[in-house]
């Protein structure tokens, strides 16, 4: 899969701008807060309906503008697609494929997928339990449009009885509605731990082997998934699953409602990530955690690709100047298969290695 051209208008600090690119290598270059990130930002919106920046669409729509537009030219499975977003500042953003309205965000995603790395992921291994689920969430949202709509009903469930939870002292009527609410978080919580099961399972085989192959074959990483303490085995049928989350929600109703807070369900999941046996997040050093993260964002491709037939769109961020040179050698040398984006600040070797297509970026406007 690659993206052919993309059209902006109005989007972040572009005015109005088209821009074709090579099939295989983008190296895109400009001094900072011109708007090589924002450009990224806009390929992944459209593989997805997401932003991995912004908390709501009126952040991405340019000041003096009062709607934004992303259009992009799409080439994936033999296919060639059309998909585009308008945002508005006072209504919901539509969104269509070929010019035929799209139904959800899981629909763009299956046109076409990414894998973003940002200078942040570094430190994936580092962060909370959050950083390492919203990675989870990320990546099978594109993959998997039951997993996507699974964790927005999810969220909003989780949402309606935290209010519930919160409100309880001054209206404890609204306590005979949390059964249902409970009930509804069992059932979506059962399809999210099936699938981050699954994922990592597969995380855990690409990220060794990457790892491995980063550290010389001196370290040996794993990745767990770490989920209730009910659920004896992730990998068992949804329906028992079903069972086991109900069972540990029913055996918290009490500590809940004394902390008026939701303390049961995959909401707390995380994912272990050990080397040579330990915990990476208390003991690695700063080089191995790169490592690490390196591993996971990588072997993410490899799980597009294994799932789709095709590589998804690689866009590496400004990640390769925080890497040093071993990193920076092992991360270009396995690249290749698909179509890449790599932004940077200066117009170095980047061009030279890899080939491809050269971008200037200056002010909102791409040279």
């Amino acid at each position: 899969m690659r993206i052919d051209r993309i059209e902006l208008d109005s989007f972040r600090n572009y005015g109005c701008q088209a821009v074709d690119f090579d099939p295989r290598c983008n190296v895109i270059f400009g001094e900072n807060a011109q708007g090589k990130t924002n450009l990224l930002e806009a390929l992944v919106y459209l593989s997805c309906g997401k932003s991995p920046r912004a908390r709501t669409d009126r952040e991405m729509i340019r000041f003096d503008a009062s709607a934004a537009r992303m259009l992009a030219q799409v080439s994936a499975r033999d296919r060639g697609f059309r998909v585009q977003v308008d945002l508005f500042r006072d209504r919901r953003r539509k969104m269509s494929i070929n010019q035929v309205p799209a139904k959800n965000s899981a629909a763009l995603s299956e046109v076409y997928n990414t894998v973003f790395f940002c200078p942040e992921d570094l430190f994936l291994i580092r962060e909370g339990a959050a950083a390492r689920r919203k990675f989870m969430d990320t990546a099978l949202c594109q993959l998997r449009p039951r997993y996507a709509a699974a964790l927005a009903e999810y969220n909003r469930t989780y949402d309606h009885k935290t209010r519930i939870l919160r409100d309880s002292e001054e209206r404890p009527d609204l306590l005979a509605t949390l059964p249902d609410f409970n009930e509804r978080m069992v059932r979506f919580g059962a399809v999210l731990i099936h699938y981050r099961h699954q994922f990592a399972a597969r995380l855990n085989e690409y990220a060794a082997i990457h790892h491995r192959e980063c550290s010389g074959g001196k370290e040996a990483l794993e990745v767990c998934y770490q989920t209730v303490s009910s659920v004896t085995d992730p990998a068992a049928d949804i329906s028992v699953l079903t069972e086991q989350l109900r069972d540990h929600m029913e055996r918290h109703q009490a500590a809940e409602r004394a902390s008026r807070l939701c303390l049961s369900g995959p909401h707390k999941d995380d994912l272990l990530v050990t080397i040579d046996g330990r915990e990476a997040k208390q003991y690695a050093s700063q080089g191995q955690t790169r490592t690490a993260a390196l591993a996971l964002k990588l072997a993410e491709r490899e799980i597009y690709k294994n799932a789709t037939g095709e590589y998804p769109v690689l866009l590496l961020d400004d990640v390769l100047s925080e890497l040093d040179p071993k990193r920076q050698e092992f991360v270009l040398n396995r690249i290749n298969g698909g179509q890449v984006f790599i932004t940077c600040c200066e117009d170095d070797r980047l061009p030279q290695l890899l080939g491809g297509k050269v971008l200037h970026v200056h002010g909102g406007e791409l040279v």
